[in-house]
């Protein structure tokens, strides 16, 4: 096995769908699955999907989520939609949009080297070879990341605070590059409106 010095920082700017899942799935447990981009050159980031966790039977409705993170402006922006089963129809409500303040990205592009990741062997993630990188914040739960053998190329992410019952996200389509202006463009129009 070869010796890694270091872990790698995650691409400067990438998207990928993603399936959002628990290992191990419970009954309650649901599969929701989006899309995500992030460009840490313009620290920013958007994720849209259902959320995962969201309580449908205690709410009455799945939840359609599209968040933009911007930490130059330090807010991000929630757009919500509420899905529900009424009467053998799919109704879809908008909710009201959400502004909260925000400091930093969900994923930080250097989460490996700032948490000390340890080179955890090679595994089979998405029919691909990986290297799997631990994180262990003291006092926490450890976190896996799954990168494509040899690269830093995301492919499986473990997380969660109950190492019984952790949050899987799978990125099956990992792309690195440009990120056009137009998937950040709502937030800045939003915000100079605001």
């Amino acid at each position: 096995m070869p010796i890694y010095a270091q872990p790698p920082l995650l691409p400067m700017q990438w998207n990928s769908a993603y399936i959002s899942y628990w290992s191990p799935m419970r009954d309650e447990d649901q599969l929701t699955s989006g899309y995500c981009w992030f460009d840490y050159a313009r620290n920013i980031c958007r994720i849209d999907g259902l959320f995962n966790p969201w309580p449908e039977k205690e709410k009455g409705h799945r939840l359609w989520m599209s968040e933009i993170g911007d930490v130059r402006r330090e807010q991000s922006r929630k757009q919500k939609v509420a899905y529900a089963t009424q009467e053998s129809q799919l109704q879809a409500t908008a909710l009201a949009d959400e502004v909260t303040p925000f400091h930093q990205l969900f994923l930080p592009q250097a989460i490996l080297l700032d948490g000390g990741a340890r080179h955890d062997g090679r595994h089979t993630v998405l029919g691909q070879p990986a290297d799997a990188w631990v994180v262990a914040p003291p006092g926490k739960a450890a976190s896996v990341f799954y990168l494509q053998a040899g690269s830093n190329r995301l492919l499986r992410m473990v997380t969660g605070n109950d190492p019984l019952h952790q949050s899987v996200r799978d990125f099956p389509n990992f792309a690195t590059g440009a990120i056009s202006d137009s998937v950040f463009m709502a937030a800045a129009a939003e915000a100079a409106l605001a």
